[in-house]
């Protein structure tokens, strides 16, 4: 522990002293949010505050440093935690035909739905006429577990569950370990239209030397964009494989289609429209099966495997400091092994649909670097088959941010 808090001094403290071309800020962000099941009564109380120092410095006219880290003091199911992370710190190198990044960066595959969020690792991108072409390779065993969201098999589920022992620091705070390469193809107007398409190819290799088998996966994903007047269309899909290193590879599939109308009204809204579909247990066909999880809904939060999700959203906003954001979204599970109905509950046989949720939040923006945003759903599992008497699910939260510069 006094060797983490080390490095976290020197790579926090350490450059904003030493570095005299460097912008420094601070990021205060607070949520408190009360939610359950059933009646108002039942609910329980959650509240998180992270304070998040950043600085970036340039080198010359080709490099940048940004740091940025924080401490996050949570309360949940009534017990308190604080928790250091260190956040996006990565070293750029720009050169007339590309960049070179290292460090803790950001990634996120065409779908963003198979690997999201930050990884440790390098990232070289080339721009051609033909395209811009990149190569990363990525590490996740020294990510904080609940950032990188990685649970591929039913005992990283548990362990994502785990609370954080400072005693037992190293086996309950770090993400599984997993090797992630990446090679991407993206171009802004295939053709010379306004066609935008981006390839990926990513694998993933498990070096948890656990108990289990380790589990391999790989991934083709393609997306495909095209704006046309005030409309907006995305079409995307992957293709992935686990035990192909093994010769005994089983397939699984996910599908999305996205529409963004922005509206023809004088206060600026958009309407858009998003229908994903992943690949449940059938035969020779596998579950999707994603390297970081990325919940579905912002109530129910399904895991986008072995389900369908059709969701109409609204965004508005209607003055200068305030916008809003509506949102409905019906979810229906592909078979009926691969997806149980969460929380867990007395479900039908024969039941597909799960239900649907209602989701709206509000912000606030009175300058720029304060925002408050109020935001309340429920999930009703009535509106389906598959645990119609089960009790709602709900939430109500209230969120600040505040930056400094």
């Amino acid at each position: 522990m006094k060797r983490l808090l080390t490095i976290f001094f020197i790579l926090i403290i350490l450059p904003s002293v030493t570095l005299v071309a460097a912008d420094f800020g601070f990021i205060i962000d607070q949520r408190l949010g009360y939610g359950g099941y059933g009646e108002l009564s039942e609910g329980h109380p959650d509240y998180r505050v992270a304070f998040i120092p950043r600085f970036s410095t340039l080198f010359g006219n080709t490099g940048e440093l940004y740091v940025s880290a924080g401490m996050n003091i949570e309360y949940s199911n009534e017990e308190w935690a604080f928790l250091p992370e260190l956040l996006r710190t990565e070293f750029s190198w720009f050169f007339p035909v590309g960049e070179l990044r290292l460090g803790r960066m950001h990634y996120s595959d065409p779908l963003g739905i198979i690997a999201e969020g930050l990884f440790d690792g390098g990232r070289f991108t080339l721009e051609t006429g033909l395209g811009s072409f990149s190569l990363g390779l990525w590490y996740t065993g020294l990510l904080y577990k609940n950032r990188a969201n990685i649970a591929m098999t039913g005992d990283e589920m548990e362990y994502m569950g785990d609370i954080i022992d400072f005693g037992n620091f190293a086996n309950t705070y770090f993400a599984p370990r997993r090797l992630i390469t990446g090679f991407d193809f993206e171009h802004p107007a295939l053709g010379g239209t306004f066609l935008r398409a981006r390839l990926s190819l990513l694998a993933q290799f498990d070096l948890s030397n656990g108990e289990n088998e380790a589990l391999h996966s790989q991934y083709l994903t393609g997306r495909l964009s095209l704006p046309v007047n005030a409309f907006l269309f995305d079409l995307g899909g992957s293709l992935g494989f686990t035990g192909l290193l093994d010769g005994d590879p089983e397939a699984f599939y996910a599908g999305e289609f996205r529409a963004a109308w922005i509206l023809p009204f004088s206060m600026a809204s958009r309407l858009s429209f998003l229908g994903r579909y992943t690949s449940s247990e059938s035969g020779n066909i596998g579950a999707f099966l994603p390297i970081t999880t990325r919940g579905q809904g912002m109530i129910y939060g399904a895991k986008p495997s072995g389900i369908s999700m059709l969701s109409l959203d609204y965004t508005a906003r209607i003055n200068r400091t305030i916008s809003a954001y509506l949102s409905s979204s019906y979810f229906i599970r592909n078979g009926l092994e691969t997806f149980k109905s969460y929380p867990v509950a007395e479900e039908s046989e024969d039941g597909y649909l799960l239900g649907n949720e209602f989701f709206a939040r509000v912000f606030w923006s009175p300058v720029s670097d304060i925002s408050l945003n109020l935001g309340a759903g429920i999930f009703l599992p009535g509106m389906g088959n598959v645990t119609p008497d089960h009790y709602n699910r709900w939430r109500i939260e209230v969120g600040a941010t505040l930056s400094i510069y």
